[in-house]
């Protein structure tokens, strides 16, 4: 019996942004734990929120949110 093969098909995926933790983002507020870029927030009341429910869960890590328009860091307790 011949019928068709069945063939595997792959969706293209769509291209994303690959956020890396040794470099700085160019816009927006960063949290920043123990030195290292972590999740990027557009408000800065959203990375205070995230920061100081991390910091309830572990509270031996340095936080720290990273304004990227004005290049500062400002320390989480």
């Amino acid at each position: 019996m011949a019928g068709p093969k069945n063939t595997l098909r792959i969706p293209e995926q769509s291209s994303r942004t690959i956020q890396r933790a040794d470099v700085a983002p160019t816009s927006g507020y960063a949290m920043v734990v123990d030195g290292h870029f972590k999740t990027q927030f557009s408000e800065p009341t959203e990375a205070k929120a995230a920061a100081t429910q991390l910091l309830a869960n572990f509270p031996m890590l340095k936080i720290e949110i990273y304004n990227a328009a004005a290049k500062t860091r400002t320390l989480v307790s």
